[in-house]
C-alpha cells in the first residue's frame, strides 16, 4: 500500500467516514461565487505576504496546546496533537521572531515548553514518536488500529523542526544552552537504524508495541519522505549507510520518471508528480537550490512538479468550475465528504491554498497570482482567524471551515524560504546534516 492509503485510512477513522472512489453527482446549476470584486483593500505584495504569515502563525501560537505547546492536529482536535505538524509549527517560531510577530524571549519560552515536554513527557518507541499524542499527557493516541507506536516519518518532520530551532537559539546563555541540550537529547535518542528491521537496506515507517512490524510499510521514494533518509544518515548516534538510501529510498534508481506532462519533464516520482506536499514537507528545511545527487536536481524536480500541477489546473480536463492560472493547487486536504490526497490523477475539484502558497520558492509569480485570488477574490469565504481555511471547491460551492497543522505550517515556512531563505539557512547550517547529506552522495553549495 502507498502512503496515501495509510494516510486516508487514518483520517477516515478520525472522521468516521469512508473513502469514496467515485465523484459525487454535481448539484444542478448551482449559483456561482463572485470572483470579480475585491473583498479586502489592496495592499502591497510584501505586506500581503507578511499578513498571511502572521495570521497563519497564530494557529501554532494562539491555538497551540496549552500544556505542551505542541500543534493540534486540526482546529477540532481537542487534546490530540500531531508530531509532524508540531515540527512544522516549531519551524515557524524563528520566522515569527525575525518578523517581529513575537519577541525572542517569547519564542524561547515556547521552545523550552515544547522541548521539555517532548523529552520528559511523551511516549517514544526506540526514540521515535507516534503520529498523534495527547497534548496534555504525552500518551500515544492511535492513528489507526495498528498505528499506535512509532511513526518514523512524523518523527523526521518533528526533528527537522527541532534542529532548525536549535540552530536559531544559538546564544551562549544558560537558557538557550539548556534548550539545545534538550533538543540534542531528543535528536540523538532516535534509533533510525533500528527501523531497518533485521538490518534490511530500507527503512520502515511504523512499529507498534502490540503489532510489531505488521503494517509492513517500507519508506520508498518518490514522495514526501526524503527528509527521513536525510536525517537517518545524519544521526550521530544511529546513522544509516548509503546502501539503505540507494536500495531503500531510491529503489536502485526505480524512483526515476523522466516523462513529460503538460510539456514539463518530471525527473522523479509517479505520473504527474502526485500531490504537491511531496515537494513541500521534506524541503521546509532541506534547501533544494543546487541540491543534486545521482538521481536528480531537486530544485528542478520540485519546480517541475509544481508546474505540472499548475498547468494541469489550467488545462482542467475534468471541467471543474473555477480552475485557472489564478486558482490552482492540488494536494492532500479536506474535501466535502472527508479527506483526499488531491492530485492530477486523483482530482475531486478541490483547491487547497497550501498547495500554491507553499510553492512560492519554485513558482513565485504563479503563487502570487493564486495568493491574490484567494485573498482578494475569495477572502470573504476563505480567510479566517488562522489564515486561509483548508480547502474549497468552486464547483460544489463548498468552503472548508477547518485548519490543519500540516497544511498551515508549510505556508509560513515556504513563504519565508521564498523571502529570506531563513528556514533553509538554519537547517542546512546543522553540521550533522551537512555530514549526512555528503554521506548519501549529495552536492550543494550549502554543504561547504
Amino acid at each position: 500500500m502507498r502512503f496515501r492509503d495509510f494516510f486516508l485510512f487514518g483520517l477516515m477513522v478520525w472522521f468516521g467516514v469512508s473513502c469514496k472512489t467515485e465523484s459525487n453527482p454535481k448539484p444542478a446549476a448551482p449559483a456561482k461565487v463572485d470572483t470579480t470584486t475585491n473583498k479586502f483593500p489592496v495592499i502591497s505584495d510584501e505586506a500581503l505576504l507578511t499578513l498571511v504569515q502572521q495570521q497563519t502563525f497564530k494557529y501554532f501560537w494562539e491555538f497551540a496546546h496549552p500544556v505542551s505547546g505542541l500543534a493540534r492536529e486540526r482546529n477540532t482536535s481537542g487534546d490530540i496533537v500531531t508530531s509532524g505538524g508540531s515540527g512544522f509549527g516549531i519551524m515557524t517560531i524563528p520566522i515569527a521572531v525575525e518578523r517581529k510577530f513575537i519577541t525572542r524571549a517569547q519564542g524561547l519560552e515556547r521552545m523550552q515548553k515544547i522541548a521539555g515536554f517532548l523529552k520528559n513527557n511523551t511516549q517514544k518507541f526506540h526514540g521515535a514518536f507516534p503520529h498523534w499524542l495527547n497534548g496534555a499527557t504525552g500518551a500515544v493516541v492511535p492513528f489507526s488500529e495498528k498505528d499506535n507506536g512509532a511513526d518514523l516519518v512524523e518523527t523526521a518532520f518533528l526533528v527537522q523542526g527541532l534542529l532548525t530551532a536549535r540552530q536559531y537559539f544559538s546564544a551562549n546563555t544558560p537558557a538557550e544552552m539548556d534548550l539545545r541540550a534538550d533538543i540534542n537529547a531528543i535528536w540523538e535518542g532516535v534509533e533510525w537504524d533500528w527501523f531497518q528491521k533485521d538490518n534490511e537496506n530500507v527503512l520502515y515507517w511504523h512499529w507498534s508495541p502490540n503489532f510489531g512490524w505488521e503494517m509492513n510499510h517500507q519508506i520508498r521514494g518518490w514522495n514526501e519522505c526524503l527528509i527521513t533518509y536525510a536525517l537517518a544518515a545524519s544521526s550521530p548516534t544511529h546513522g544509516i549507510s548509503k546502501a539503505v538510501y540507494d536500495n531503500g529510498w531510491a529503489r536502485s534508481g526505480d524512483l526515476k520518471n523522466g516523462n513529460s506532462y503538460h510539456g514539463v519533464n518530471l525527473p522523479l516520482g509517479e505520473a504527474y508528480g502526485g500531490p504537491l506536499f511531496f515537494s513541500h514537507y521534506s524541503f521546509l528545511g532541506l534547501n533544494p537550490t543546487g541540491l543534486t545527487d545521482q538521481y536528480a536536481d531537486y530544485f528542478t524536480q520540485n519546480k517541475n512538479h509544481t508546474l505540472i500541477n499548475y498547468n494541469y489546473c489550467i488545462a482542467n480536463p475534468q471541467g471543474f468550475e473555477g480552475y485557472s492560472d489564478q486558482c490552482w493547487g492540488l494536494t492532500a486536504s479536506d474535501i466535502p465528504d472527508g479527506y483526499n490526497a488531491n492530485s492530477p490523477t486523483n482530482d475531486k475539484g478541490v483547491i487547497a491554498p497550501t498547495a500554491a502558497l507553499s510553492a512560492f520558492p519554485y513558482t513565485p509569480a504563479e503563487s502570487m497570482k493564486a495568493l491574490k485570488f484567494f485573498y482578494y477574490k475569495l477572502g470573504d469565504k476563505l480567510w479566517g482567524a488562522y489564515g486561509f481555511h483548508d480547502a474549497f471547491s468552486l464547483d460544489e460551492l463548498w468552503f472548508a471551515d477547518s485548519y490543519l497543522a500540516i497544511d498551515q505550517g508549510p505556508i509560513v515556512i515556504m513563504i519565508e524560504n521564498h523571502r529570506s531563505g531563513l528556514p533553509w539557512k538554519l537547517f542546512m547550517s546543522a553540521p550533522e546534516v551537512k555530514t549526512g547529506l555528503k554521506k548519501l552522495g549529495f552536492s550543494s553549495p550549502n554543504l561547504n
